[in-house]
């Protein structure tokens, strides 16, 4: 994926649903990954020359697994003029040595936010960017009508009442597999995930199911994209949003 088509969908997708109103400060969450280094590149290039000004910041939540390649990702930041911070924690000694989670995911991803909100807070942002592509809004569709039973989705923006903080999702529009072109296009320096749970999670099950389904009903990713769009469940109904 070129460098244009990406600045293209981010627009799309702030612009559909008012991500960003001039004058905000948003933190950028900043993994490692693939998603979160094209999601810096995407609103670092916005920034630029989106008609609304806005700053922005990045921020790595160290969740304690060793060493991590902070190195590159500091580059990556200085290059695109975002300053990052670091946020130390302990989560992986609470939530795989104290507590011996079976199902960690949830309390190390709700443990994980809460440093990123509090670390966003303390910087004075009002808004918090967070890596989601397309693919991740249909997983989280199916894990939601497979494991909960009922039809759901996280939304474009979402209000967190807590912290009074606006979460938006600016890569929405964009597929995995655009990401990962655009990852090998521009040598983008992800960081291994180091958590012994990646690749074993009910995420990681409904991903390749619905790779799978998307095989055999080709078009099927789509259609279920634009059922979620087209549905009205709580935040995707932009005629009533209110951001």
């Amino acid at each position: 994926m070129e460098l244009q088509k990406l600045y293209s969908y981010t627009r799309q997708a702030i612009d559909k649903y008012n991500m960003i109103n001039d004058g905000d400060k948003i933190a950028i969450g900043v993994s490692g990954g693939k998603d979160s280094l094209t999601l810096l590149y995407a609103l670092s290039g916005l920034r630029r020359f989106y008609p609304k000004h806005f700053d922005l910041v990045a921020i790595s939540v160290d969740l304690g697994f060793g060493i991590q390649e902070f190195d590159a990702i500091n580059k990556l930041c200085n290059d695109l003029d975002i300053p990052l911070h670091i946020v130390h924690t302990e989560i992986n000694q609470i939530v795989f040595i104290h507590r011996k989670e079976s199902n960690p995911c949830s309390l190390c991803a709700k443990m994980r936010k809460g440093a990123l909100n509090d670390k966003a807070k303390e910087l004075g942002c009002n808004r918090i960017a967070y890596a989601h592509h397309k693919d991740d809004i249909i997983e989280t569709m199916m894990l939601s009508l497979m494991y909960e039973g009922r039809f759901y989705s996280f939304s474009p923006v979402t209000f967190l009442d807590k912290t009074k903080l606006y979460v938006i999702r600016p890569l929405m529009f964009v597929s995995e597999s655009e990401v990962i072109g655009f990852k090998n296009k521009y040598n983008l320096p992800v960081a291994k995930n180091q958590c012994s749970a990646d690749g074993h999670t009910k995420r990681e099950y409904v991903k390749n199911l619905i790779k799978q389904l998307n095989h055999d009903n080709p078009g099927v990713k789509e259609r279920m994209f634009r059922a979620i769009i087209e549905s009205k469940i709580e935040g995707w109904d932009i005629t009533n949003a209110k951001f």
